[in-house]
């Protein structure tokens, strides 16, 4: 690629590498609290949509998707909610090149993406070769990591068989 990051299609939940992993309501009210809020039923609603199928989202995804049942929150509420989560290293938010930010909970291990840029599907995958070298790369500069984001982009075998 010519350093431009490519412009990605919009993902379908059926896109989604689905985790097993699910906070319980009283666990997503505690972090709404930790945060200094007051527990509402828009945040709630917001919490458990982000952490439905663990997607990665953007705020106008997570919108279109609550507005299906809960037209009374808008954009905006969303929105703030996100950023507010973010600020609160509830949610993670990638933001590559002029691409709207897409955000996920953080409640899960630590994992890295891999994105089709045919499809949009993203596999999450571990790798603890990739990790020590991260660590290694970012010693051999002088920094002490405190978190990081890696995302590939490349064409996945069901995009590949389709040509």
């Amino acid at each position: 690629m010519s350093g431009q990051v490519p412009v990605l299609p919009r993902q379908h939940d059926d896109d989604i590498i689905i985790h097993d992993e699910e906070l319980a309501e009283a666990d997503l009210k505690k972090i709404i609290r930790t945060l200094n809020l007051k527990v509402t039923t828009q945040r709630l609603v917001i919490l458990k949509s982000l952490q439905a199928g663990s997607r990665h989202v953007t705020a106008q995804e997570l919108f279109e998707k609550i507005s299906v049942d809960h037209p009374e929150i808008g954009f905006a509420t969303v929105y703030r909610f996100l950023r507010t989560l973010t600020e609160g290293n509830f949610v993670s938010e990638v933001r590559l090149g002029g691409l709207p930010a897409r955000y996920e909970l953080n409640f899960m291990s630590h994992h890295d993406h891999l994105t089709c840029v045919r499809c949009g599907k993203i596999c999450e995958f571990e790798n603890k070769t990739i990790e020590s070298l991260q660590e290694k790369v970012a010693a051999q500069f002088g920094f002490k990591l405190t978190h990081h984001v890696l995302e590939l982009y490349g064409i996945c075998p069901s995009c590949q068989s389709a040509n």
